[in-house]
This record gives structure tokens, sequence and C-alpha cells, in this order.
């Protein structure tokens, strides 16, 4: 019964991030044709970002790393590549 919740809510976080990105992304769905060069300013996409983020650390530490992510992507940052880092954990 642990790993169902262990598991299942990283599962529907990442399903629906899956979805945002087929729909509603201007960097991977079909608004991508409105944004050519895409919309995030850094690299892996933010979308990406929380998708590693989640499957890494789960919902209760990669959600708001993922949050904090999307939060500092705007036209006033730099933006760049800024992966998941690795934990000596």
């Amino acid at each position: 019964m642990s790993y169902f919740f262990k598991y299942y809510p990283r599962l529907v976080a990442i399903k629906i991030l899956k979805l945002y990105q087929k729909i509603l992304s201007f960097d991977h769905g079909i608004l991508k044709i409105f944004a050519p060069l895409g919309r995030c300013c850094f690299r892996p996409t933010c979308s990406d970002y929380a998708i590693e983020a989640i499957k890494k650390y789960g919902i209760i530490k990669g959600g708001p790393k993922a949050i904090w992510r999307v939060l500092r992507c705007n036209p006033w940052s730099k933006g760049g590549w800024d992966p998941i880092k690795n934990s000596k954990s």
C-alpha cells in the first residue's frame, strides 16, 4: 500500500505535465507554431525540469523545486542551462 501512495501521485503529476506539454506548451505542443523559438528561457524547459524533479525527488520535494523554477522564468532572467542538480544522498 505504501508503494501506491509513494508513486501514484508522481505518475499523476507527470501525466498532467506531459498533457500540458502536448496541448498548451509553446515549447513542446501544438502552440509551438506561434513561438518557433519557444518561450522558456531555460534549458531544459520548465516543464521538463518539473518532470525530472518530480521523478527524482517526488511531489513533496520536487514540486517546490519546479515552482521555484517557473517563478524564475521571466523576461528579466538570463536563463540558460539549468538542469536538476545531482545530490550526494
